[in-house]
């Protein structure tokens, strides 16, 4: 009777008392696997967000290397064959190299095998800027030009120090013409001092002055 109902009810909590250790171990065993689980999805998630990420940077550095190229940065400046007398000026000053199309050429077929024909590139960009004078058109080469060149996400990034990078993006709130003066100065020297001396004793520059000599001499 109602005795008999308490002493069941008694042993069913105590059953359920006994029972409870275990099932919170198995559930906070199960939360563990979940746990663990959900990590490994999220490791492999992230994993596969950094290639798509990282593809992404890639395709727009290319991208962006295309839109600069069609908007006037050619491969190769059109310039009439150099003559002795111009190749023979490049070894007299950086400057007097770098102010003729023909020199700017020959100097970056030289870059090219040094693997910093970005340096040119950025330089040759940074003048077709200057040259600008509709603002929306500054704003989006310049944007172009950060991308391509600056960012430490393109393959094409150009050395700069830090202080001219915080210039730069100071400059980049509003872009103008001159928003990479002293980025473009920094590169130049850097061919200067850096890239000019070999390319005057290169097979490249020799080659081209022996070939002028010759003609010179047939002449």
């Amino acid at each position: 009777p109602m005795g008999s109902e308490r002493t069941e009810m008694r042993k069913r909590q105590m059953s359920t008392t006994q029972e409870t250790p275990g099932t919170a171990q198995a559930q906070h065993s199960t939360g563990n696997r979940g746990s663990n689980a959900c990590c490994f999805c999220w490791c492999c998630c992230c994993s596969c967000s950094c290639l798509t990420v990282r593809n992404q940077d890639e395709e727009r550095a290319r991208r962006t290397s295309h839109e600069l190229q069609a908007e006037g940065i050619p491969n190769c400046e059109e310039s009439p064959a150099p003559t002795l007398e111009e190749v023979n000026a490049w070894a007299q000053s950086f400057d007097k190299l770098m102010l003729t199309p023909a020199g700017r050429n020959a100097f970056r077929e030289f870059l090219r095998t040094e693997f910093s024909e970005e340096n040119m590139l950025f330089w040759m960009a940074c003048e077709e800027l200057k040259q600008e004078s509709n603002k929306s058109v500054i704003e989006e080469k310049a944007r172009l030009i950060y991308e391509d060149y600056i960012s430490i996400l393109s393959p094409k990034e150009v050395s700069l120090d830090s202080r001219v990078r915080e210039v730069i993006n100071r400059n980049m709130l509003e872009p103008s013409q001159h928003t990479f003066d002293d980025a473009q100065l920094q590169i130049y020297t850097l061919m200067h001092r850096d890239s000019y001396p070999r390319f005057m004793n290169s097979a490249i520059y020799k080659d081209l002055l022996r070939s002028l000599s010759e003609k010179s001499i047939e002449a």
